[in-house]
């Protein structure tokens, strides 16, 4: 049976190692045998169709970039359904300029220790819940001033994860809702 994946690729920039073309990785992943392949926008969103699990996915999409085009990026896999909860379970949607809420998708599951030590931490302005696989972060000020970021949760959490805005998660969503 084949599911509808939405891909994000951590780390992908316009230049240098982790330059991913994303009509390159179109025709990467269409010539692998992954159906229905689109991407959105040139950070490392795309969508597939695919009879493999999403660790299957993960691991076979890895595998291609790096052999194909030379980036070595974490890959995070999940369904229409597993983001349009992700953004349901977003617990700063009131009062708050949702666009200075981010949203970091982790690769594996932490430590439920790990967990409940980062979240005994106080981060000022900046707000932190973590439901899942997944992590909420409030950042009112600019982004990469504060504490909260993406590596700084991999390096607490020892875990590999992606981030994208509120305004990504939700063309996402509604780019997958579409195309159905």
């Amino acid at each position: 049976m084949k599911t509808t994946y939405m891909i994000f690729l951590r780390g992908v920039m316009p230049t240098g190692k982790n330059k991913v073309p994303m009509a390159q990785l179109r025709d990467v992943l269409t010539q692998a045998g992954f159906g229905n392949v689109r991407t959105y926008i040139q950070s490392g969103n795309a969508f597939v169709d695919s009879e493999l699990s999403a660790p299957e996915t993960e691991s076979l999409i890895h595998t291609l970039i790096q052999e194909q085009i030379g980036a070595d990026l974490v890959v995070v896999a999940r369904t229409g359904e597993e983001v349009r909860a992700i953004l349901s379970n977003n617990p700063f949607r009131e009062s708050i300029d949702p666009s200075r809420v981010f949203f970091a998708l982790f690769a594996q599951r932490p430590a439920a220790e790990k967990i409940e030590a980062l979240l005994a931490q106080n981060f000022g302005e900046e707000r932190l819940a973590i439901v899942g696989d997944a992590a909420y972060m409030y950042i009112p000020g600019a982004y990469g001033r504060g504490k909260l970021s993406n590596n700084y949760l991999e390096k607490k959490l020892n875990i590999s994860a992606t981030m994208r805005n509120f305004n990504t998660m939700s063309k996402m969503v509604e780019i997958d809702q579409r195309d159905r």
